[in-house]
Parts: C-alpha cells; structure tokens; sequence
C-alpha cells in the first residue's frame, strides 16, 4: 500500500486565530478539518492556546517543566561556550572581534559578546569592513547628481549596489546632509489625514456587474433589522452573486462585525474561495475585524460608492425579498426563535424558492446545472 507523506504546512498566528473564531462563532470542528484540511489535534491546540493564553506561540504555552529543561539547555550551552572562549576572555578588541568570527556558527554572536564583554553594537562595526568614506560620497554625489538632483535615500541605495557599495539608506542620509544634497522631492512633512469609513478610498470592484459571475467569486453583504419581542434585533446573510444563493448567515442583538463574523463562520467552504466581499460602507462592514478576516483568507474587499443603494442591488433586493417573505407582519418571541425560523427560511430560499434571474430555478438547481457543464 502507498502511504503517501502528509505535506507540513505552516500557519500564521492570523490565520489559527480566525480558525478559532469560526470554532467560537459556531462552526462545527468537523467542517473547519474537512473544509480547511486541518489535523483535529492542530485545531484542538489552537483553541486550547486561545483559551489559555491567548498566544499561539509555542513559547508561551510551555510547561514549566518545559521550561526548566530549556534553561538547563541554554546553561549547558553557556558553560561549553565560557570553556572554549576562556582564553581570549582577556585579549585585546581585534582578537576577541576574530573569536566571536570563528566561533558565531557554533554559538549566537550575542552571547559570545556577553562573555567577551564588548556591546553587539561593537563587534559589528569593528567586524564589517571598513568602506572609505571619501570615495563613498563621490559616489553618492555623482549618482545624485546623475538623477538631475530627484533621487532620494531609496533610489540612491539601488544605484550604489550597482557598483558594489551595500550599505544603509540611513548613512547615505548623513552624507547627503554633509553634502548639502537635497532632492527635488523632499517637501515639508504633514500628518497624513486618515479615512473615515464612509470617506474610504476602496474601489469597488464590481462596478454594478451583478449576473454572470463565476461561482463564489463574488459575494455580496447586507443587514436589516428584526422585531423580536419589544426590540430590535438584526440579520446578516451573504450571498454568492452567482446563483443568488443564501451561502451563510446569522442573527443576533448588536448590528455589528461579530454579527458578520458570525455569517462568515456560517458559510460551509472554505474562505479562500471567495475572491471578493462586497458590501455598502457601514462600520459593521468596514473595520479592523473584518478586514483582519479578508486578510487571512485573501479576499478583496469592495465597496459602494457612499449613499449609493445601487452599488448593491442584489444585497439589497434579497433584503427586500426577506422582508416580504420572512419578516413582514412577524414578531419574533425570542433570538432562539429568530434563529431556527431564519435557518428554515434559508434552507426555503436556496432549494425550493425559484427565482427569475436565474431562469426560474432554485439557488442550488442553477449551482447544480450550471457547474456540471463546466466540469
């Protein structure tokens, strides 16, 4: 029998802390495994570091036995290192710099120095090789003067690899200043003005092109508002533009981004499939939250143009349908109650409800036609 070798994948914190939150928002470990193909020993560690310690840095979830055979580790280390430097403990500079060279693929440039007693910052500068400054600033004159006086620190830097001269943007800074050379470019510096969420700059990407787009390509955002008992309550539903389909959705008291967290942990695929989110520009819909979700999942955000419906006209037309269908004339007694007649209604929507749009079939009749042909 062939057993095939599990490929190691690699995990950014962002990415196992939004595993989590799908975990924590209601998805089922069972569909985070099979739709993310994780481990369930992976996605158990993972929640279990959240819930502890909040970190998922190994560092901060050891045991304190864990800790101690570390620091038994590093003392043994220590001790082999002071016994095969002990010699040069009292030499002069150079030769403690030529000691730290020969032994830095051996032990860490930071504790040789420790036990030498000279600073990094030291070693570093006495280590490197000395480049004449003279003919340095002959270079970066003749390169700034070369650019018609625009070139600035980066542009500088580039050119000087070009002839072999490696060093930081901070000294070529320095001898600009000592040369007086100051580009075309330097202005005076202001406080960038930061945009407001309904100011923001997002392009929005669908540009009004709501019918034949590929499956799950993009999605589309909205949420409304529900009477439940003698308050208000919201929905939120994201919707596949593809086949109008209701992919995931929740409910809840607070019209807010964990109220769309939650319609995202809803949804039964795998993030990255979605290629962009598109919604109008309410703060539930633009902020740090949402944006870390898109991040990790790399979905492109778009957005309508301020106080333009339009711009989400198929959001807003389902929303409508929601109202009608669902809402209109119906108070709810509670969130639980909202919640389960919510599901049954989009249960309704995707497989039974036939829609115009779509040559009148349901949701998923459309998905099933309609995929099998390309395939």
């Amino acid at each position: 029998m062939n057993m095939t070798k599990r490929e190691r994948r690699t995990f950014t914190d962002e990415f196992k802390n939004q595993m989590v939150q799908l975990y924590f928002n209601g998805k089922r470990k069972s569909d985070i495994i099979r739709e993310y193909d994780l481990t369930a020993s992976a996605l158990d560690k993972w929640i279990k570091q959240s819930q502890s310690t909040g970190s998922f840095r190994e560092k901060d979830n050891r045991t304190p036995e864990e800790e101690e055979l570390i620091k038994l580790r590093k003392e043994n280390q220590q001790l082999k290192m002071e016994n095969d430097i002990f010699k040069a403990s009292s030499a002069d500079l150079r030769t403690k710099v030529n000691v730290i060279k020969n032994n830095s693929h051996k032990y860490s440039v930071s504790a040789l120095c420790k036990v030498l007693q000279i600073s990094r910052s030291t070693y570093y500068y006495e280590a490197k090789e000395k480049l004449d400054e003279s003919s340095l600033a002959t270079a970066i004159i003749d390169i700034f003067k070369a650019s018609r006086n625009n070139y600035g620190t980066r542009k500088i830097k580039i050119e000087l690899a070009k002839r072999n001269y490696h060093i930081s943007r901070r000294r070529i800074g320095r001898i600009m200043k000592q040369e007086g050379l100051v580009s075309n470019y330097t202005v005076a510096q202001y406080k960038p003005h930061v945009d407001k969420y309904n100011e923001s700059n997002v392009a929005n990407l669908v540009s009004r092109k709501f019918d034949e787009q590929p499956h799950l390509n993009v999605v589309v955002s909205d949420l409304t508002y529900v009477r439940v008992g003698l308050s208000w309550n919201y929905i939120c539903v994201l919707i596949d533009l593809f086949n109008r389909e209701i992919i995931g959705f929740s409910a809840g008291r607070n019209k807010d981004a964990g109220l769309v967290s939650k319609a995202f942990a809803s949804v039964k695929t795998n993030l990255n499939n979605i290629q962009v989110f598109h919604t109008d520009r309410g703060n539930e819909f633009k902020n740090k939250v949402i944006d870390e979700t898109l991040e990790t999942f790399s979905i492109k955000r778009s957005l309508s143009m301020k106080g333009c419906p339009y711009d989400n006209a198929v959001a807003e037309a389902t929303f409508k349908l929601i109202k009608t269908e669902f809402v209109k004339g119906y108070v709810f007694q509670s969130l639980d109650e909202l919640k389960l007649e919510l599901s049954d209604y989009v249960h309704w929507f995707n497989n039974h409800r036939i829609h115009s749009s779509l040559g009148y079939l349901s949701p998923n009749e459309y998905k099933s036609n309609h995929l099998k042909k390309v395939v």
